[in-house]
């Protein structure tokens, strides 16, 4: 008996519909089913309370410091990320000597691992013998070696170190290893991560990350609504 060509269709997409119930819709089912569960992280302890994580949340002063970290963060890294990137492919889409291997030291950060990066520039921006205060003290810009890992120039530092997304985690959560700063650069991805796996708090991470999951959602849909409106569709 042939098999029609339906039902071959079907049987060739199954493996990939499988994949992708099991790797992505399933996560994010149980994540938002879990955020109205009180539960612990690795014991088999949870209790469901409806909406209190999130209620919870709305009257944490660390939630909307986190909320607030995390969207400066993004608007000021992607802001530079267009405006620097604009500027560097004017550069480079002129004919000079050297270019090509311009080009390629443009890339180059590209291929480095992000914890080797991270490292690099902990070292670079070391408030004792770093080359970045160096350099400025040596050129007259400043008077005093500046704390790059400090409260008041932690965020700053990450900024230049990234320039990339809202969900960005290993790159923040790297550069607060070993410092004293860390709350002044902790994002939602971040303290989602905390409350999770060093707080044992499953119910209120799945929470945090069900609140991310609906800011990005919202986001996405107002880009592509403008999107469209400017494109005429």
């Amino acid at each position: 008996m042939k098999v029609s060509s339906q039902k071959t269709g079907i049987i060739l997409i199954a493996p990939s519909v499988f994949l992708i119930c099991a790797l992505l819709v399933y996560p994010v089912l149980y994540g938002v089913w879990l955020s109205f569960f009180k539960k612990h992280s690795f014991f088999p302890e949870q209790r469901f309370v409806g909406l209190a994580n999130y209620l919870y949340l709305l009257r944490d002063s660390e939630f909307w410091m986190s909320l607030w970290y995390g969207t400066y963060y993004s608007v000021s890294t992607i802001v530079l990320q267009i405006v620097i990137g604009v500027i560097a492919a004017l550069i480079l889409n002129e004919a000079f000597r050297g270019r090509n291997f311009v080009r390629g030291v443009v890339l180059f950060p590209y291929m480095i691992p992000t914890v080797v990066a991270i490292i690099l520039w902990k070292w670079l921006l070391n408030d004792q013998f770093g080359l970045i205060n160096y350099l400025l003290l040596a050129v007259g810009i400043i008077e005093d070696p500046l704390s790059w890992m400090g409260k008041d120039h932690i965020m700053t530092s990450l900024i230049i170190i990234s320039v990339w997304e809202f969900t960005k985690f290993d790159t923040v959560w790297l550069l607060t290893q070993g410092g004293g700063a860390e709350k002044y650069i902790r994002t939602l991805p971040v303290f989602a991560y905390m409350r999770t796996f060093m707080y044992y708090q499953a119910g209120l991470g799945s929470t945090l990350a069900v609140i991310m999951f609906g800011i990005l959602i919202a986001s996405t849909t107002v880009y592509f609504k403008m999107f469209r409106r400017e494109e005429g569709i």
